[in-house]
């Protein structure tokens, strides 16, 4: 692998996650299996790091974007850290698995609004679609685990039965 000008940068390093994006035919996936593992290894994250990370990402991958002068580099996987982390923020870490499979399945598929989100411009929109992914992906593991492991299925077949 031949590292660029742009990848050997503070913004480079950080949108590409030290390159990780380079290494894969399916980087967003590859990023997205080393931010489960992350979130495995320090049992889940505290908001305000997902927050961080997400404002220099935002930074990175926009510059990134604007140096090497391609709309959405398939190599910038901070995105995809991020929503992974969304998804499974709020879980015990055994969720994450489920959690990171429920977010790269909105991630490929871009189910309405997510898809939307690619459209602003810049890093914002690099990341934007990510994270709305992960609020999706959070969202439907909530309503998962409600729905099967916390009555949801008894209160629905509750009111079905009346």
């Amino acid at each position: 692998m031949i590292l660029t000008p742009e990848m050997k940068t503070w913004y480079g390093m950080t949108a590409t996650l030290g390159t990780l994006g380079r290494f894969s035919s399916m980087p967003g996936t590859l990023g997205s299996m080393v931010a489960c593992l992350v979130w495995l290894a320090f049992g889940g994250l505290p908001l305000w790091v997902i927050a961080a990370v997400t404002v220099i990402g935002t930074i990175a991958a926009d510059k990134y974007e604007k140096t090497t002068e391609r709309e959405d580099p398939p190599e910038v996987v901070i995105d995809e850290v991020v929503g992974c982390w969304i998804a499974c923020w709020g879980f015990e870490p055994t969720y994450a698995i489920v959690g990171l499979f429920l977010f790269r399945i909105i991630d490929i598929t871009k189910p309405f609004p997510v898809k939307q989100m690619e459209y602003l411009p810049g890093g914002i929109g690099i990341m934007a679609d990510d994270i709305a992914g992960g609020i999706m992906a959070n969202l439907l593991l909530r309503g998962i685990t409600w729905l099967f492991f916390k009555g949801g299925l008894d209160v629905i077949l509750g009111f079905v039965g009346r």
